[in-house]
């Protein structure tokens, strides 16, 4: 393992050895440990009990976070006919379709959310293998495979903080719940949303534990454990 930086040591001195900390407390900490000059994101770890080779114990889903993530989602719509004036309309970055699906082969990735119209999948389905594994391939299951006419609702809730999350395989859930800038309380309301939309997310094939550890830490920070039962306490407002 590359050896931690100096700045990173001092701060990570902060966190206690062995001890769990209720939510609120855990935000302030993941603050005080922000030793780097930009807002840096803070971020949910989850590790389940979950087989991610069964494909009953596979984890999809959204989350709208009530106070988003502190930062302008690009949108690209891969649409056609009347698809281009709805999400034009609505406001997305790119919108298009056979001219973007050759401009992502030829590795342009300029965007955060990729929506489709299902008249696109065809097309859309050979980029598989270049946004599968960056998490931007749009899917039904994650909503991003709409009907021309629902197109303003999930470009507007993209807008709002809506972020996708999924089982990776060694059975972690990661997300982002804002930045270090917000307040602890908008922090929070996040963090409770997304915890929410988690469990209810709990695939049928789940056995015993669903929820076996957590940890929150900032992009550069070191790692926060957090209280299990305080965790899974928490209720959107």
């Amino acid at each position: 393992m590359a050896q931690r930086g100096k700045k990173y040591q001092e701060v990570a001195k902060l966190v206690e050895p062995g001890r769990s900390y209720v939510p609120d407390e855990a935000i302030q900490l993941a603050k005080q440990v922000v030793y780097t000059k930009f807002d840096e994101t803070v971020e949910l770890h989850l590790r389940t009990g979950l087989d991610p080779r069964r494909s009953d114990q596979q984890v999809r889903g959204v989350a709208v976070l009530p106070h988003g993530l502190g930062r302008r989602v690009r949108i690209l719509v891969l649409t056609q006919g009347e698809g281009v004036r709805i999400a034009q309309e609505a406001d997305a970055d790119s919108v298009g379709s056979d001219e973007y699906i050759k401009k992502i082969e030829e590795g342009w990735l300029e965007f955060d959310v990729a929506v489709a119209t299902p008249d696109m999948m065809g097309k859309v389905g050979r980029l598989g293998r270049i946004l599968g594994r960056r998490g931007l391939m749009p899917n039904p299951r994650a909503g991003t495979v709409v009907p021309a006419e629902d197109l303003p609702r999930v470009i507007r809730e993209a807008r709002r903080g809506r972020v996708e999350f999924r089982l990776d395989r060694t059975a972690i859930i990661h997300v982002p719940v804002g930045k270090v800038s917000f307040d602890n309380d908008k922090l929070l309301d996040n963090l409770a949303t997304m915890v929410d939309a988690i469990v209810r997310a709990r695939p049928s094939g789940a056995k015993g534990q669903y929820i076996r550890s957590a940890y929150m830490a900032t992009t550069m920070g070191p790692g926060i454990r957090l209280e299990l039962p305080a965790l899974m306490a928490l209720k959107p407002a």
